[in-house]
């Protein structure tokens, strides 16, 4: 059974930072891609970031988060991080993290992702 397992959201304040996890079960976690979503009350599905599989680990972010964003793979383990610091209150969404065979996928688009998480929700207020 595919599996694509979110924890680390929460509630924090403006300025904070937080470590999303995304652990992975089911498939040959490194020959996949890892993308990493958003999704924002009122909001369409956005792209925050995406992993090349194993053997390369190139990373790609969606311009306006360059610098605010960063995402790894531990593969020993089967887990990608997205860290997100200087937390503004329009970070505010549920973050998903998907998985595309294409594995040197650079894609911020969700229709190229095969498997997706549930998602974890990241509140931004004080």
């Amino acid at each position: 059974e595919v599996q694509l397992v979110e924890s680390g959201g929460g509630l924090v304040q403006p300025g904070g930072s937080l470590r999303l996890s995304c652990v992975v079960s089911g498939f040959t976690f490194d020959d996949y891609a890892i993308g990493w979503f958003r999704l924002a009350p009122g909001m369409d599905l956005e792209g925050v970031s995406c992993i090349s599989e194993a053997d390369d680990g190139s990373t790609y972010y969606q311009d306006s988060l360059r610098g605010h964003f960063a995402t790894f793979r531990d593969d020993d383990k089967n887990t990608v991080y997205l860290y997100i610091d200087s937390l503004k209150p329009e970070d505010t969404a549920v973050y998903y993290c998907a998985a595309d065979d294409n594995g040197n996928s650079q894609s911020q688009y969700g229709g190229d992702f095969d498997y997706w998480g549930q998602g974890t929700r990241v509140t931004v207020s004080s």
